[in-house]
């Protein structure tokens, strides 16, 4: 199109100038979040299993060890198959046991105000939680259900998935691990009510012992609200008996 059609064009370059400008800021915004972001979560981002050093003395030992145990089983701990076994089977805990090098307050530290005063339910369900009984050092693995009544603040719902997965991540017992996650919310954020609900099938009765690989262990928590008032708790179960995204 000619320059003296008429057309604007002047203000056209004006506008996408301006369009390209802020845009810049925006990446620029978005680099410093994402900096900020990993400077406040140093211990969970990246978890602290991603520094697994086999040349370590500690995982040299560990690696010692669990060839021992090969030999224990009356395996030959030199064949093919299982030379690289004892560096996979320690990375492996690594991955499984990172709870015990991160601060599970860490993820609820930032809180926020400004939520228009709300103060009702809050209910994180049917999280996947996989943990390790501390018996027999299998696993167990479920569903975790996580409730809280703010009192003037929140917590982003990531945080709370990250909190279930500290404890988990550490060799637990179902009772302790559901009392652990509870505790941490409610001294952390003080709300009016918490409540935690974990079921789950542990293997070490599904594939030794009792044999009962159909069996699920309930265990739940309650503070405040959902412990001293029935119209709350029957709220909660009710929401949770609902169960969405489930097939």
């Amino acid at each position: 199109m000619a320059a003296d059609s008429g057309f604007p064009w002047d203000g056209i370059e004006s506008f996408i100038f301006r369009m390209l400008r802020h845009a810049g800021h925006l990446v620029s915004l978005l680099e410093l979040s994402v900096l900020n972001l990993t400077r406040r979560s140093p211990v969970l981002e990246p978890r602290p299993y991603t520094d697994f050093d086999p040349d370590s003395d500690a995982s040299i030992e560990a690696m010692a060890h669990v060839k021992s145990l090969l030999g224990f089983i009356g395996e030959d701990p030199e064949r093919e198959g299982l030379l690289d076994t004892p560096k996979r089977v320690v990375k492996a805990m690594n991955e499984h046991y990172w709870g015990y090098h991160a601060d599970p307050f860490e993820p609820l530290a930032r809180t926020f105000s400004e939520v228009e005063n709300y103060d009702e339910l809050v209910l994180l369900q049917n999280m996947d939680i996989q943990s390790h009984c501390e018996h027999h050092m299998v696993p167990f693995v479920g569903k975790a259900h996580v409730a809280y009544i703010p009192s003037g603040k929140v917590v982003g719902l990531s945080k709370l998935a990250r909190v279930v997965e500290i404890f988990s991540k550490r060799l637990q017992v179902q009772e302790k691990l559901t009392a652990q996650i509870a505790n941490t919310i409610q001294e952390a954020l003080q709300p009016q009510g918490v409540a935690v609900i974990i079921q789950a099938r542990h293997f070490c009765m599904c594939y030794r012992g009792v044999k009962q690989s159909n069996a699920w262990t309930t265990t739940s928590k309650l503070h405040g609200v959902f412990l001293e008032n029935p119209a709350a708790r029957m709220e909660l179960l009710t929401l949770i008996g609902s169960n969405p995204g489930r097939d």
